[in-house]
């Protein structure tokens, strides 16, 4: 019967961070740098208010687009960050998690044929999800431009089919940033055209300011504001991964077609996760802080660590990953994936699982403590003398 499968599913495969994430499971004294995955616990006040609702019987179903208290703190946390102004009774969408905010995006704009543009390397949740739309992933190579999409090689990839562009920034594999300049001319390409911007904001409150550049929406350039969806999410900032509580932010005339999609595919997110949300937001304004600033100096270590390793890197900017070239030792990513488990037992995520541009590189999320770090380092160096 396996034939009567969608053929667009058959198609697609298991992010291949999972795969190795899952082979990882087979080395139990390994050492894991695969998952992008906060190692600290969700604040005790959110979940005292995850309790609390549990024990006041907050276990229904909610407005399918969450509680309007909880949208009414989003729209308030994203004014007071990010300059950003949405009406949380018609322009925000609580989802279950980002994954489910691209998911919903993208099955609202997209149809069979259109084309999304977006950079290579880059998070593999979102080709599957073009595919599964019958629409086609355009890659812009950001390997010689910092990872960063630039407008002139945005342009390149523009056709009478392009109907978005995905900007993931602070962007994971890589933890780069997009500065104030590259946002203005890329706002300034797309200004005219008929083009939905997918502005992926996970890792905004992971931004470690050095060059001086804030996280920066370009939702907040007012005349693109129509044509942008803003996704975020509280699974990095507040350590609530497991929580599964994502936001679309995105105009009215969009977000009521938005609302069908996610109307049909969960109802809402959970009724649990969105109270304790609600504290986040409310109460938890500065949560991000100690831990943004123990990813810094985490980030700091290791990329210092790889630098005297003789890996060739791009310093991140943002979120928890650096994403160092391997490309000198002669192996795939995979291989040399495979090897460092096999010979010292440390993972990592092969390059090539952020689509083919990330082939020749490696990911390494610095979102373990220091001691794993420092222990993960060791035995990745004892690795790379031996090649």
């Amino acid at each position: 019967m396996e034939h009567l499968i969608n053929p667009r599913v058959q198609g697609i495969q298991i992010s291949g961070i999972r795969q190795f994430f899952t082979m990882v499971a087979n080395y139990p004294d390994a050492i894991s740098l695969t998952i992008g995955q906060p190692d600290f616990m969700t604040p005790e006040h959110i979940k005292e208010a995850g309790k609390r609702a549990i024990e006041e019987n907050k276990t229904i179903y909610t407005p399918n687009a969450g509680i309007l208290a909880l949208r009414e703190a989003a729209a308030q946390f994203m004014q007071e960050r990010y300059g950003l102004r949405y009406d949380p009774e018609h322009e925000i969408i609580t989802t279950v998690g980002a994954s489910q905010a691209i998911d919903i995006t993208l099955r609202t704009i997209l149809e069979e044929g259109s084309e999304v543009i977006l950079p290579g390397p880059v998070y593999p949740g979102y080709e599957p999800i073009i595919k599964l739309c019958g629409a086609v992933p355009v890659y812009v190579d950001t390997r010689d431009t910092g990872f960063k999409m630039r407008a002139d090689r945005i342009k390149e990839k523009i056709s009478d089919r392009t109907r978005c562009i995905i900007l993931p920034y602070p962007s994971n594999p890589t933890g780069c940033i997009l500065d104030r300049q590259s946002v203005e001319e890329i706002a300034e390409l797309v200004r005219e055209k008929e083009i939905f911007i997918v502005s992926d904001e996970i890792y905004s409150e992971l931004v470690y300011g050095e060059s001086g550049e804030k996280h920066l929406s370009i939702a907040s350039f007012s005349d693109l504001r129509e044509k942008t969806i803003v996704i975020n999410g509280l699974s990095k900032s507040h350590a609530m991964t497991g929580w599964r509580v994502g936001f679309t932010f995105a105009p009215r005339y969009l977000t009521q077609h938005m609302l069908k999609v996610h109307q049909y595919n969960v109802s809402c997110a959970s009724s649990v996760s969105q109270y304790a949300s609600l504290e986040a937001l409310q109460n938890g304004a500065l949560d991000a802080e100690p831990m943004r600033d123990a990813y810094r100096s985490r980030r700091d270590y290791v990329y210092e660590r790889l630098v005297q390793m003789g890996m060739d890197i791009v310093k991140p900017e943002g979120a928890f990953y650096l994403f160092p070239s391997i490309q000198k030792y002669g192996l795939s990513s995979w291989e040399f994936a495979k090897r460092l488990l096999e010979q010292e037992r440390v993972a990592v995520v092969p390059g090539d699982a952020f689509s083919h541009y990330g082939e020749g590189y490696v990911r390494l999320s610095y979102a373990y403590s220091m001691d794993v770090l420092e222990e993960g380092c060791n035995r990745l160096e004892k690795f790379i003398t031996s090649l």
